[in-house]
């Protein structure tokens, strides 16, 4: 009987639950603090507005990762449920500690399980888990769709606009220097994903030019190939869909039919980018 290879995400990918229903990818819920309460991200959890609020009244926001322990019984349902073999596709470990725990908790699971740091955030990641999920329906190996995972998060391109880096310099997401300077001269930064970690891409004096700005990017960043794009925001509905607008009608020829994604983003990425931010994924399609 041939094998079944089944795809393990974690919240932060930021799937809509109808994509990840349809590939089979199991999601990880991440935990958000807020004050003295613990909620998991999503599934009538954590949600991006109770985040917003929290951070608008200076509540104490944290995240948490998912424990070995948990990881280690999400594998072994999965494995229960019949997979063979599993690839969990996870944040930059320079983000969080997630893909440390899906590492330690692989090791004592009743299945092999590949474990790969997408050194992505946000959607990129869920781009990268579903390429998994489709060479493994493909009858591909755990490997196989493992190496199809980190193929597609390093081509992808993460491109996010903040109102202040204040949130990113709280989580100790940015260095404290750049939140200090941005501040000090009242620019717009444009923020990327390079290397894992979360780098300055340009500065621009206004939000509207900021905004503009990102979206010129996008278009860049997809050139002439077959893409999939979404665009996320945090508190912030109504730019995000003019953006995602814009892209549809500029993007049209290489998105194939599909549409531009766009969402809040979940909670816990929510706690490290504050209200306002709003961000454009492009994953060009491999096959």
């Amino acid at each position: 009987m041939p094998g079944r290879t089944v795809v393990v995400t974690d919240s932060t990918a930021s799937l809509p639950p109808e994509a990840a229903a349809e590939h089979g990818v199991v999601v990880v819920p991440l935990q958000v603090v807020i004050g003295a309460e613990v909620h998991d991200e999503g599934g009538g959890g954590a949600t991006p507005e109770m985040v917003a609020a929290a951070l608008k009244s200076f509540t104490p926001v944290s995240t948490s990762r998912p424990s070995p322990a948990v990881m280690a019984e999400v594998y072994e349902r999965v494995a229960a449920d019949g997979a063979t073999e599993i690839v969990s596709v996870h944040i930059s470990g320079d983000m969080s500690g997630t893909f440390e725990s899906a590492q330690l908790a692989a090791r004592s699971a009743p299945v092999p399980v590949v474990a790969v740091d997408s050194r992505q955030v946000g959607v990129a990641t869920g781009y990268a888990a579903l390429a998994a999920a489709e060479v493994a329906a493909a009858g591909g190996t755990a490997e196989d769709a493992a190496a199809a995972a980190r193929a597609r998060a390093e081509v992808s391109s993460s491109l996010f606009y903040v109102d202040t880096l204040e949130y990113l310099r709280r989580g100790g997401r940015i260095g404290a220097a750049a939140a200090l300077l941005g501040g000090a001269l009242a620019v717009k930064p444009l923020l990327t994903i390079a290397e894992g970690r979360v780098e300055s891409l340009e500065r621009v004096r206004t939000s509207q030019r900021a905004i503009s700005r990102l979206e010129e990017l996008a278009v860049e960043a997809a050139g002439d190939r077959p893409v999939d794009v979404c665009v996320a925001h945090l508190a912030s509905a109504d730019r995000a869909a003019a953006l995602t607008g814009r892209l549809a009608d500029r993007l049209g020829e290489q998105l194939e039919g599909r549409e531009v994604w766009c969402g809040e983003l979940g909670a816990v990425l929510g706690a490290h980018v504050g209200p306002g931010m709003l961000a454009v994924c492009v994953a060009p399609r491999l096959f």
